[in-house]
């Protein structure tokens, strides 16, 4: 226990001096929202995985808002659900997704959690959390990025997170020791974890997207 959390702190710091190297330090960046609708916070979560954000999610995010502004609460979301709505609200037709969706909005709506405050409330005990990831296909990272999605400040790990400690070499993949390496990062360079968890998702956007560009 006592090596692996020497570990965390020298992988953290790694990570913070490459990071200051980059002007994390000096720069700020808040690319992930928080919301106040229960439907377009649980699209974005589901929506995020494997694909491209700004030109896939977000745009299914802001009609959700435009058009769907009423559903804010998870009862109203059961009621589109149970009609069988949801397809068309997402704007998404694969059943992978929609089914997780359907199978947040029920879980929650079992829960009694109504709005986002609700939620947020909920994501800070253990035990709700741990439930939270018993709804099909919601692994650690979905609940870590609802919780940055209520503004909790905290890391959700990603491919992009893991990408930037491979490139300091921290080659550790377990979950939980990458999201306590980026969290102490973020203390060390006095920003906050949302923040910086927001820095690195751009910082690699930005990259794949330059790297892309050279290859045409």
């Amino acid at each position: 226990m006592q090596s692996s959390a020497v570990q965390m702190l020298v992988a953290a710091r790694r990570v913070a001096d490459y990071a200051k190297e980059l002007g994390a330090d000096l720069q700020r960046f808040e690319i992930r929202p928080t919301y106040a609708h229960m439907g377009a916070l649980l699209a974005d979560s589901v929506l995020q995985s494997g694909l491209n954000y700004n030109s896939v999610v977000r745009p299914r995010i802001l009609a959700i808002l435009a058009d769907y502004s009423e559903f804010s609460r998870t009862s109203d979301l059961r009621e589109l659900v149970d009609r069988g709505d949801t397809p068309a609200f997402l704007n998404w037709t694969h059943q992978e997704k929609v089914g997780r969706f359907d199978a947040l909005v029920m879980f929650l709506d079992d829960a009694a959690i109504e709005n986002v405050d609700d939620l947020k409330e909920r994501l800070q005990e253990g035990g709700f959390a741990t439930a939270l990831r018993g709804v099909r296909g919601v692994g650690p990272k979905t609940v870590d990025y609802m919780g940055c999605l209520v503004g909790m400040d905290s890391v959700a790990v990603d491919r992009h997170v893991r990408t930037f400690a491979k490139r300091v070499g921290v080659m550790e993949d377990d979950y939980d020791f990458l999201k306590t390496v980026f969290c102490y990062a973020a203390d060390l360079l006095s920003v906050s974890r949302r923040e910086f968890d927001a820095w690195v998702w751009q910082r690699e956007v930005s990259l794949t997207t330059r790297q892309m560009a050279f290859a045409f």
